[in-house]
């Protein structure tokens, strides 16, 4: 299934992609939720009936005439992991910046999610800004201690995420997470694509095209450590709640790496193509006074 947050009409809901239409869920069956974060948290008896709603006995409206929001639009955490794969390690090295052996973590917090096609804002106190393609992975239950052997059973879907940086503010602190958490830095989505149309998270291929140009392009088989890793380690350290987003680390080809330095500029369009999953599509605005 692809799960959506969209507004039409004046409303906001949720609704279930199955071709050029979009299923209002809650206006299809009122024991359905409102909301993707209830839905969640609902589990799989709750989304069993997300799947038995058919467009044919349902209300629901074409695509092209819905504004997709972020497909969870609140969630509690947004994880992202850097240094994922190993060429992007080496243009880190390249830069000067020491990178451990163990997965690197850091929040981008949650104020800066965003709709999968909404304006970016550039920041009024840098002209430092920059693009990482990423898949992301969104928890569909509330867990704790997750083995790798078990960690799929923990995933609700995954998202196509841009993990926007302000590079010069990234620096500001060894958390990385002043430069990672901007308003609006935060897009994702399209939608939430569930595990069983996704036969192998560690075998897409993922592109970021700038204005057109394709500046990064990698198979997720090129991860350091895979999603089921990654779920692991995290899981060993926090409880990871329903709705929770990670990002799964970007690869080569960041415009802080060019030589010299490609940062975005007003009016540049960032394109985050990952098959099997989707697209989303940013463009650089400025920053309203």
């Amino acid at each position: 299934m692809k799960l959506v947050t969209f507004h039409c009409r004046g409303h906001r809901s949720i609704g279930k992609v199955e071709g050029t239409q979009v299923i209002d869920l809650p206006a299809s069956d009122r024991s359905l939720p409102g909301t993707m974060l209830e839905l969640l948290q609902g589990g799989p008896a709750l989304m069993q009936r997300v799947r038995d709603v058919r467009a044919a006995e349902a209300v629901t409206y074409p695509l092209a005439d819905v504004r997709l929001d972020a497909p969870v639009p609140n969630p509690s955490k947004f994880l992202a992991i850097g240094m994922n794969y190993r060429k992007h390690v080496q243009e880190a090295i390249a830069g000067g910046i020491t990178v451990p052996d163990s997965q690197v973590w850091f929040n981008k917090q949650v104020s800066c999610v965003n709709g999968p096609f909404e304006p970016v804002q550039m920041p009024r106190v840098s002209d430092r800004l920059d693009y990482e393609a990423e898949l992301g992975v969104v928890i569909g239950r509330r867990c704790r201690h997750v083995s790798e052997a078990d960690a799929p059973s923990v995933i609700a879907g995954y998202v196509v995420c841009n993990d926007v940086s302000v590079r010069d503010w990234q620096l500001r602190s060894p958390t990385m997470t002043l430069g990672k958490s901007f308003n609006t830095h935060g897009p994702f989505g399209p939608w939430i694509v569930t595990p069983d149309e996704i036969a192998d998270p560690h075998a897409l291929q993922m592109r970021m095209l700038v204005n057109g140009e394709c500046r990064q392009e990698v198979s997720t088989g090129e991860m350091i450590y895979n999603v089921w890793q990654q779920i692991a380690y995290l899981s060993t350290v926090m409880t990871l709640e329903a709705g929770d987003v990670i990002a799964t680390g970007t690869p080569s080809g960041v415009g802080a790496a060019n030589k010299p330095p490609r940062f975005l500029g007003v009016g540049d369009v960032m394109r985050v193509e990952i098959d099997g999953v989707g697209h989303i599509e940013n463009v650089v605005v400025a920053e309203a006074a």
